[in-house]
């Protein structure tokens, strides 16, 4: 890799953080020394990256940095394309039209027209259930995680029993053939798994988290790496 490259590399490595990293990590992963890490970073600012930070305690870009018009390596241009054909075939009609858009606007934004790189990309996900059937409350569930509202719901286990339930939806789990909401249950004061398959009826209250979602997040994760 060129300097010019490693440029580009390491202002993409900060796009991906939203708080500082520091140049041990940096360095690590551009394969370089600390050394001509902090030159790099010095030859970027000297650019004009806004970039914010020091020696010794992390880098991280400057909020509202708009980028240069976009540009895709092959690999990075086919996993865009794989992933969004993926989302396309999901039962959720709202990713999916949003899948298909934003394929449409990365092949504008470019400075060339990448319309016919992306239709000759030849990756295909194949979806395995058969018939992509919409299933209506997925939308919903990501409204509420987005507005980090409590969701209502009336549920089925596995053996046909039903219950109310109040969930505080922390993920949505995309499966072959079906997707599972992790939340956070009221009524068990407990993480739960729900399948989208046993939700009779479904509605977003007005009622807050009781917590913020990227805490209740975190606190899932470890409550299942330890189980």
């Amino acid at each position: 890799m060129d300097k010019t490259e490693r440029l580009f590399s390491i202002m993409d490595a900060l796009r991906r953080h939203r708080r500082p990293v520091t140049a041990a990590a940096l360095a690590e992963e551009q394969g370089v020394s600390v050394r001509t890490l902090y030159r790099d970073i010095q030859t970027l600012i000297g650019l004009g990256a806004p970039i914010d930070g020091e020696a010794g305690v992390g880098y991280m870009l400057k909020p509202g940095f708009f980028l240069p018009p976009l540009m895709f390596s092959p690999e990075e241009l086919e996993a865009l394309v794989l992933g969004a054909r993926w989302v396309e075939t999901q039962p959720d009609d709202g990713l999916s039209v949003a899948a298909r858009n934003a394929l449409a606007k990365i092949a504008t934004a470019s400075p060339e027209d990448l319309r016919d790189r992306i239709n000759d990309t030849a990756l295909w996900p194949v979806a395995i259930w058969g018939e992509r059937r919409p299933i209506a409350v997925l939308g919903d569930i990501r409204l509420a995680m987005r507005q980090e509202k409590a969701v209502q719901i009336e549920y089925e286990d596995v053996e046909g029993r039903a219950t109310s339930r109040t969930i505080w939806p922390v993920g949505l789990a995309f499966y072959e053939g079906k997707q599972t909401i992790a939340a956070w249950c009221l009524l068990r004061q407990d993480f739960r798994s729900f399948r989208t398959d046993r939700i009779a009826s479904l509605t977003i209250t007005e009622e807050r988290y009781g917590k913020r979602r990227a805490v209740l997040e975190r606190e899932w994760r470890a409550s299942w790496t330890h189980e």
